[in-house]
């Protein structure tokens, strides 16, 4: 299997992955399960997950991006939202409450794709792009772990990369946006933010770098302390080179940052300063914590439980 989106609930792992497949790790009964989505094509790759206290949703990585409802008892699923078109090509969802939540996607007009629900994700809308920051030509997003949209309280924070990399924020749940340059390596098609996290509304991480040249590890993580509005590169020259996904190690008053991505996997309790390499392992893709001693990663054939001695 390949593996790009995962989500840690109380008794499950749920996770969004190629040929179609959703599929979830039952903690108790220690059990992975795997099944075909029958609504879509087995071609379809779910890159996308989120969930309310109710539902799990995944969303389809490319043309028609189709969303699924999947109810957490029955495993019930239903379609919520679909979208044809040649260029949809969508990244990252999450939920900020039980009621509203957000995806966000490649350019189709002059502005990132950005589909919301109000209503617990029965329904969903594609917002205009009149009412979102315009892009620059060859900027978009990158679908490695679910980790371009981030939302912390009523603040949304989405990442970007190519020709640009740049932050777009908004504290008002998606009415008005502020966009913010970054000093992470672009210019290229495969340069730039490829993941993002937030410990709380001002202290964040961007990191990515150069799809192609993954040693490459200059320009490619930095860090913000005042919401996203400006950044300061970290580890020049020390550490990871092409990363798939960062996050904050939770209750650590934001020291503490783990990485995967094409170079290994990394740990720092410095704000990202420094770095220890803990596994040469590069098949990993994604991750999330369950606790600040556990975390599941997933990538390439496999779901691997960590724990942090």
């Amino acid at each position: 299997m390949s593996c790009r989106a995962i989500l840690v609930d109380q008794d499950y792992i749920w996770l969004g992955m190629d040929q179609g497949r959703f599929g979830y790790y039952d903690k108790k009964k220690d059990t992975l399960i795997l099944k075909t989505i029958r609504l879509v094509a087995n071609s379809t790759e779910f890159r996308s997950i989120a969930m309310t206290k109710e539902s799990v949703f995944i969303l389809t990585v490319g043309n028609p991006a189709v969303l699924l409802k999947i109810d957490k008892k029955s495993k019930q699923e239903t379609i919520v939202y679909k979208e044809e078109d040649e260029k949809v090509f969508y990244d990252s969802m999450q939920f900020a409450n039980d009621l509203n939540g957000f995806a966000m996607g490649d350019p189709i007009g002059n502005c990132l794709s950005f589909i919301r629900t109000a209503d617990g994700g029965n329904s969903w809308q594609k917002v205009s792009c009149d009412n979102l920051p315009k892009v620059e030509e060859g900027e978009g997003g990158f679908a490695t772990s679910n980790t371009n949209l981030i939302v912390k309280g009523k603040s949304i924070f989405m990442v970007s990369g190519g020709k640009k990399s740049r932050v777009f924020v908004s504290n008002n749940f998606g009415k008005t946006w502020n966009v913010y340059n970054t000093p992470i390596i672009q210019g290229e098609e495969m340069t730039g933010i490829f993941t993002a996290d937030f410990y709380d509304t001002k202290t964040g991480i961007i990191a990515g770098g150069n799809y192609v040249k993954q040693e490459q590890n200059f320009g490619n993580k930095a860090i913000t302390t005042n919401g996203g509005k400006t950044w300061d590169l970290i580890a020049e020259n020390e550490a990871f080179g092409y990363a798939s996904c960062v996050q904050f190690v939770p209750n650590s008053n934001g020291r503490k940052l783990i990485s995967v991505g094409g170079t290994g996997m990394f740990y720092s309790e410095d704000f990202g300063k420094n770095w220890i390499k803990f596994s040469d392992d590069k098949a990993f893709f994604t991750f999330r914590f369950a606790s600040e001693k556990t975390f599941y990663a997933t990538g390439k054939n496999k779901v691997v439980k960590f724990e942090i001695k």
